[in-house]
């Protein structure tokens, strides 16, 4: 862990998939799990290898944060050469774009566009404060701010309860709502008695992608699967924790309980529907 001021961060390295195979369980929670993003007063970072995304939590509790560049970057500012996809999912932000002011209510996004020089944020109620989850991926053009509500995102209801899978699915920052140069976020809630997230799973040779979990409850947990389709592994996920997956990975998870996710995306494909399914019984 590097620190900077208000702002840590780590170094992801990217793993071959024969090697990831041989990973015991600690290895493979070091290598793609996320822990600790929230701390109070601080941004924390991990700079994955993967399609050079950026996962991170921003816990403004009685401080104005501001985005500032780390090392690897080799930048002036933080979103020279990126972009930046926000959501929240605590009490109410205020988010300061190059002085522009946004204000962030629960489970909303703002999308931030490439050459941005000043980001600040803080929250409204230091007894109820904003906790923003990031994602950042390079960009080429700048594209304009924008900020997108529940009811502006394009909403669609997937899966039965039968199957254990009826989820509602937020496409918030993806391009049908955001001109974006490759990062796409969005959030997916899960209905009371499902527990799977995605099914069936899929790989995205053209992307990767992170999960973000929360809303799980107390005592609680979700298992996530990743791994090749015929060589799968699992990763027991707890609140507010993200899992890393590699292009040539599975994502799936199944919790003991209701919970929702963020998943965003960074790679050379826009499309949500570019996925490669994986059917249940192929799987190993």
């Amino acid at each position: 862990m590097n620190n900077m001021k208000n702002i840590n961060y780590q170094i992801r390295y990217a793993s071959h998939p024969a090697d990831a195979k041989t990973y015991d369980t600690k290895r493979l929670r070091d290598e793609f799990l996320v822990q600790n993003l929230f701390e109070a007063n601080r941004i924390n970072l991990v700079y994955t290898d993967y399609d050079r995304f950026i996962v991170g939590g921003i816990f403004p509790v009685n401080k104005e944060l501001k985005l500032e560049t780390i090392d690897p970057l080799k930048a002036s500012y933080f979103l020279h050469r990126r972009e930046l996809g926000i959501i929240n999912i605590g009490g109410k932000a205020v988010i300061i774009v190059n002085g522009n002011k946004f204000e962030l209510n629960h489970k909303e996004a703002l999308y931030v566009g490439q050459g941005t020089k000043e980001v600040l944020f803080s929250s409204t109620e230091t007894k109820t404060p904003a906790k923003l989850y990031i994602n950042s991926a390079p960009a080429h053009k700048a594209y304009p701010i924008k900020k997108v509500t529940l009811t502006e995102a394009e909403s669609v209801e997937l899966g039965t309860l039968s199957s254990s899978n009826a989820r509602k699915i937020n496409k918030l920052l993806v391009n049908s709502i955001v001109e974006t140069c490759q990062l796409q976020m969005g959030m997916t809630e899960l209905k009371e008695g499902s527990v799977w997230n995605t099914m069936p799973p899929h790989t995205h040779g053209r992307r990767m992608e992170a999960y973000f979990y929360f809303d799980v409850a107390e005592n609680q947990a979700v298992c996530h699967f990743m791994g090749e389709p015929m060589e799968t592994r699992h990763i027991w996920v707890q609140n507010e924790e993200a899992v890393i997956s590699p292009t040539w990975s599975i994502h799936a998870g199944a919790g003991t309980g209701k919970y929702t996710f963020i998943w965003g995306m960074g790679g050379e494909n826009l499309d949500y529907g570019d996925m490669d399914v994986v059917q249940p019984s192929e799987l190993r």
